[in-house]
């Protein structure tokens, strides 16, 4: 074990040495010899950019950035149909048939088609069990969720009891109430011992094989703890029930995860699934800021999902108005200005959070000209901009009543006194209508597709189209990849794969078989990159310095060789379908060559297993983990 160990962590030692030219380019220089070999470095890469890359490199550099990587047979899939056909049906994805297997895989995610305020009852939060245990909110119908919902009433009426000393006992253990029918009238003895000893495959087939009927009684009656321990190993349709039972809430974070996997490997609309994630990340919200659990699946659904490929003043306004973003920079809650006021709601006063961030992050950039006097109008312009009962999964509305009427001025431009909800709306139109905005977005969507650094160049075409098309992304998006600069040697292999990618492109290329993505959704926050987790409002980097380190290589080797070895739940690779031979194994999987450095660590690696015939999985689980693999 210890051989294997140092073995991987020579294929690191590799990646490190890859990756430094880009590391060093970012690295602010101390010293004259330092800033020499930055500019050496910068005039080379820049006579990189001039070089054209040859057609069959450009269609693995089309599947590269633009997909979450490819699948076996998808170069010579798009060598069929046209590189610049594939990427216009790419920038149209309306007119792509989405796979039948992700749209049935997606189809009972039912937290995804819910409104938030129909998510909060059907998955119920701590709120909404104090009301149905005080009469004010009625039983769910569904038989698993009325069965814990009971569980918690009871725990909660037992709890507020004890607090008035009327009970005695431990209302902590009220959530193992005596089921209707017992663990042992529902299994077999060997099979409830399966569930508790077996193995995760053993667990898994257990549960898949059991009848409807029979999976409710079970669900209902299995002790807390062992319903916790199955939710990693069980079926989607199981899983979503002991969730259920355990923890309602659970329920909608398991249905996002779920969905962004699948769609990663499976839709055929990947370049959509791309800026999907690029724009949740440029509008990022926190799925554990209180009611955010309940109103990102329509925010990503009905705010981003629709606009990725549209004008940026809609989606910019899709945004400001979704309770998600509402409620996560505390704009539901600002207010005009009224120290004299006795109502309390009025005197929380105003709350610049969003105003902040809508300019330093989602239009103008940090260096986009604004002050902090700009900060607090914009933040007068958005106050009653709030939500219709925050806690219980309400809609944007209006207040004009906690709205300030007063003028204000937002970069040089004068906004009436008197003004309503408009004075919000004329914010958004000055933003997104600037010039450091079309830069600002220009450079965010060339570092996500070209480079860490790309040239001035083409940022400047970008910015240009912008503005000439009054922020039309998919035209912007055609500026680039109509461009010399991004079919060029210099954006080729310069961009580092976030988890999610890695994660995503590994599985892809493996051609797996994805039965339920929760373990492969666990494995990416275990990455560095917990999907809708990024706290700050910046959202994950695109940025190479941000996932190159050695633990976080060496935790992407681990997660290749475990996937390669079907040691990931619920995904499924058919070792039969890979070579032995590193060398073939490289041009399947990276759809080229690999490079020599790369190639040499692998049979190092291998040299010291026993026998001479190394498993084709083991091989595979090496390339995937390998430094040519993190590269898009």
């Amino acid at each position: 074990m210890r051989q294997q160990t140092q073995s991987y962590v020579a294929l690191i030692a590799t990646f490190s040495m890859l990756t430094a030219p880009v590391m060093s380019a970012r690295a602010p220089a101390s010293t004259d010899p330092a800033r020499a070999k930055e500019a050496a470095l910068a005039k080379q890469q820049a006579k990189l950019f001039q070089k054209k890359l040859d057609k069959n490199t450009q269609i693995l550099h089309a599947l590269d950035r633009l997909t979450f990587g490819p699948r076996p047979g998808d170069v010579e899939a798009v060598k069929r149909m046209g590189l610049k056909k594939w990427i216009e049906l790419q920038l149209h994805p309306q007119r792509i048939p989405e796979d039948p297997y992700l749209e049935a895989k997606l189809a009972p995610l039912e937290s995804l088609t819910m409104t938030p305020m129909e998510a909060v009852q059907h998955y119920p939060p701590p709120q909404l069990i104090r009301a149905v245990a005080e009469g004010r909110q009625p039983m769910p119908d569904d038989p698993v969720l009325r069965v814990a919902v009971e569980r918690l009433v009871s725990r909660y009426k037992a709890r507020k009891a004890t607090d008035a000393k009327d009970v005695k006992g431990d209302p902590n253990n009220l959530d193992e109430m005596e089921p209707k029918k017992p663990l042992n009238e529902i299994l077999t003895a060997d099979q409830i011992e399966t569930l508790r000893k077996g193995t995760p495959a053993q667990k898994r087939d257990l549960l898949a094989g059991l009848p409807a009927s029979e999976l409710e009684e079970l669900v209902i009656a299995l002790p807390r703890n062992l319903r916790q321990q199955l939710i990693g190993v069980a079926p989607t349709d199981v899983r979503r029930k002991l969730m259920l039972m355990n923890a309602p809430q659970q329920v909608v974070a398991y249905d996002l995860l779920e969905a962004k996997m699948m769609r990663a490997v499976y839709s055929k609309r990947q370049l959509a699934e791309e800026l999907d994630d690029f724009w949740f990340n440029h509008f990022n919200v926190y799925y554990d800021k209180g009611s955010d659990r309940f109103l990102i699946p329509a925010y990503e659904r009905d705010a981003i999902r629709p606009n990725v490929l549209g004008k940026f003043r809609d989606l910019l306004e899709a945004t400001a108005k979704s309770p998600a973003m509402l409620f996560y920079l505390d704009n539901f809650q600002s207010v005009a200005p009224a120290p004299n006021a006795k109502n309390k709601r009025a005197s929380r006063g105003l709350n610049e959070n969003y105003g902040r961030e809508l300019m330093e992050l989602h239009t103008l950039g940090v260096d986009g000209g604004y002050t902090q006097h700009d900060v607090t109008e914009v933040a007068r312009c958005f106050t009653g901009w709030t939500i219709q009962q925050p806690r219980q999964g309400g809609g944007f509305f209006y207040n004009d009543r906690l709205h300030d009427k007063g003028e204000k001025v937002v970069l040089g431009v004068t906004i009436p006194a008197g003004g309503g909800m408009d004075d919000g709306e004329k914010v958004l139109d000055i933003l997104s209508r600037h010039p450091s905005t079309a830069k600002h977005i220009s450079l965010q969507l060339a570092q996500r597709f070209v480079s860490d650094n790309p040239p001035q160049a083409l940022v400047d075409r970008m910015t240009a189209t912008f503005q000439k098309t009054d922020g039309d992304i998919r035209e912007v998006m055609r500026t680039m990849l109509a461009s010399k600069e991004f079919w060029s040697q210099g954006a080729y292999h310069a961009k580092v794969k976030t988890p999610f990618e890695m994660v995503a492109s590994a599985v892809r290329a493996l051609n797996a078989n994805v039965d339920d993505a929760f373990a492969l959704a666990n494995q990416t926050g275990n990455l560095g990159e917990p999907l809708y987790r990024k706290q700050e409002p910046t959202g994950y980097s695109n940025l190479n310095s941000e996932w190159v380190n050695s633990a976080a290589l060496l935790g992407r080797m681990n997660f290749a060789l475990a996937l390669a070895r079907n040691g990931v739940a619920g995904v499924k690779v058919d070792a039969t379908q890979l070579p032995g031979d590193p060398a073939q194994a490289a041009r399947l999987l990276l759809a080229s060559n690999a490079s020599p450095e790369t190639l040499s660590s692998i049979e190092k690696a291998l040299k010291e297993q026993q026998g001479k015939n190394p498993a084709p999985a083991l091989v595979a689980g090496l390339v995937v983990g390998s430094p040519d693999f993190q590269r898009k």
